[in-house]
């Protein structure tokens, strides 16, 4: 884009922007004449990817600022009047949340009086509060739409918007794509009425402790051995972090009214958009837990947890020889699918066809296990989204199968149906019993995982992630993808390539005769698999919220033998595998 278009596209957007300070930014840019910086601000505008919007806050349009918030609030509207449900004399409804993040509360506002101003009654939450509540006020209040403003895990410079429809589940095709469309056709008519005349009109209700109350017992609800809890309160020790973001006052509310001490990390208790104490507030990062761990140690606690600043992720540490080991998120979903499904089974309490729903991403171990315990096992992909369009499709079926738990390989758990998005809220309730459970039967966590290995087989993944910035990165990770599929790897690390899976096109390709099949059946999205001769699995993803291609491996040992074993064998052949992925990326970035 050259200067005179940049020049356009920045008095365009400060002609549109209200907020004085984001505008302002944009105006001393001009002013510098930083065109560079400039570029990166409007190359390109933000749009919906796998979790909505979401992007580094800022002025621009391809920045997040309440501006962008506007015009995908007023594209939102148009679509709930042209779409949405209502029941007869009753107003259509929509339902916003916030966590503790930069700009928050400021965007849910902006948000909410967009919707007022098209008469769509909004509930907006008085303070933050987490997305699977948001996602469980949507289906409470029969809303039509709701909106969380988050960025879940990434750092303190980002901010998000995810919006959710009528199940309770993010939206999912069409009317993802129809919302975006109306928002590109949003031209400086923003709707818009003051905070005071939507209170006056009733069309802005805010809500807290009525939702708060309802949502607690839905999520205490999901305890299948709620005796065992009260039984054993006393020998537990429970270590938690919120790391800063919403979880901590409902996660703390719901394990103490079920007689559990939940013992915080002080330093971290607090929602603070600084994220202070973390360089990522991911509980997939092993540092984001170090305070935990730490208090953990000093305190010999049997479980040491933390969640994400929204509080759908949750990781966990366990106790194993004097220190804690961090549990995956594809190993802590092995654990509750063996818990779960187990307990379920062993109570009598399991429906006639009990489904398991994980991503196509997730390790094949949870497959395995799920399947032992007769659940009927279906794979979607990466985006509770997705499976939250799958547990609408069993609902829709005449004697469908009936939902018991869903997964994802990045820390994302979810149990009962009465939320459609990850929920670290209830996984933090079936973690605590989990390890209650097989703890009173004088065994670790770790010691079940191992029972696990050596029943099903060893199974061992790992994620590469390469981050590629603006205008130049998504032109790199566009050639990586286009390179894999015209010229595509035939085997890693010495084990050979079977077949090739093109999500794009819903085509599976044998590499030893050619032949390609149309028989892929998921929703179109630009992502490879290679599934090798010994059953691993590698797959490359373009993040669709973040700058980064991200590739997934998994790749298994054999039933029977010794874990100890199977994991030197497979941990060498991850590494192989993953240093000949590094070297293609670099190839293909130009290192």
């Amino acid at each position: 884009m050259n200067k005179d278009e940049l020049k356009q596209k920045a008095l365009d957007y400060i002609s549109r922007e209200q907020d004085e300070q984001f505008r302002g930014e944009v105006e001393a840019l001009l002013a510098e004449e930083d065109y560079e910086e400039l570029n990166d601000r409007f190359y390109t505008e933000i749009e919906f990817g796998t979790g909505g919007l979401r992007g580094v806050i800022g002025g621009g349009y391809n920045r997040m600022n309440p501006f962008i918030v506007q015009q995908a609030t007023e594209g939102l509207a148009r679509y709930v009047e042209r779409a949405g449900t209502q029941r007869p004399g009753e107003p259509l409804r929509a339902v916003i949340a916030h966590d503790s993040r930069r700009y928050s509360d400021t965007f849910a506002l902006q948000a909410a009086l967009v919707l007022a101003a098209h008469g769509i009654q909004t509930y907006l939450f008085s303070g933050l509060r987490p997305t699977p509540e948001l996602s469980f006020a949507v289906r409470r209040l029969g809303a039509t739409t709701g909106i969380v403003i988050t960025a879940s895990h990434n750092p303190k410079e980002y901010n998000g918007y995810k919006v959710y429809w009528d199940d309770g589940g993010q939206v999912v095709a069409p009317h993802d794509k129809a919302i975006i469309e109306e928002a590109r056709n949003v031209h400086g008519d923003i709707r818009r009425i003051s905070r005071d005349e939507a209170i006056q009109q009733g069309l802005l209700v805010m809500i807290d402790r009525e939702l708060d109350d309802a949502y607690v017992e839905a999520v205490k609800g999901v305890s299948i051995r709620p005796e065992l809890l009260r039984n054993n309160a006393g020998e537990l020790k429970i270590v938690y972090t919120p790391l800063h973001g919403a979880g901590g006052y409902l996660i703390e509310r719901v394990l103490g009214e079920l007689g559990l001490e939940v013992i915080p990390v002080d330093e971290q208790r607090e929602p603070d958009s600084e994220f202070p104490t973390v360089m990522y507030p991911n509980p997939e990062e092993p540092a984001a837990l170090d305070l935990a761990v730490k208090l953990g140690r000093q305190l010999d606690a049997q479980l040491v947890f933390g969640t994400d600043p929204d509080a759908d992720r949750i990781g966990i540490a366990v106790p194993a020889n004097g220190e804690y080991h961090l549990i995956t998120g594809n190993q802590l979903g092995v654990l509750l699918v063996d818990y779960v499904f187990g307990a379920k089974a062993e109570l009598r309490t399991l429906p006639e066809r009990p489904a398991f729903i994980m991503t196509i991403v997730t390790t094949n171990l949870q497959r395995r296990v799920a399947e032992h315990y007769g659940a009927e096992v279906y794979a979607t992909l990466t985006g509770f989204k997705h499976i939250a369009a799958l547990m609408r499709r069993f609902e829709a079926e005449p004697n469908g199968p009936t939902f018991v738990m869903a997964d994802e390989e990045s820390y994302g758990y979810l149990v009962g149906d009465f939320v459609r998005d990850k929920d670290a809220i209830s996984a933090a309730l079936l973690c605590v019993e989990m390890t209650a459970y097989h703890v009173s039967r004088g065994k670790s966590v770790l010691d079940r995982l191992n029972e696990i290995y050596r029943e099903f087989g060893y199974f061992e993944e790992s994620t590469l992630s390469r981050y590629f910035e603006g205008q130049r990165g998504k032109m790199i990770m566009d050639g990586l993808m286009q390179q894999l599929r015209e010229d595509p790897p035939t085997e890693f690390a010495g084990v050979k390539v079977l077949e090739i899976r093109d999500i794009s096109d819903g085509t599976r390709r044998e590499l030893r005769t050619g032949v390609a099949h149309n028989d892929v059946d998921l929703p179109a999205s630009n992502v490879l698999q290679f599934i090798l001769e010994d059953e691993s699995v590698i797959s490359a993803r373009p993040s669709g919220t973040e700058p980064k291609i991200k590739f997934y491996i998994s790749c298994p040992g054999r039933p029977g033998e010794e874990p100890q074993n199977a994991r030197s064998e497979v941990g060498t052949l991850v590494a192989a595998i993953k240093s000949e992925i590094e070297a293609i990326i670099d190839a293909g970035a130009g290192s």
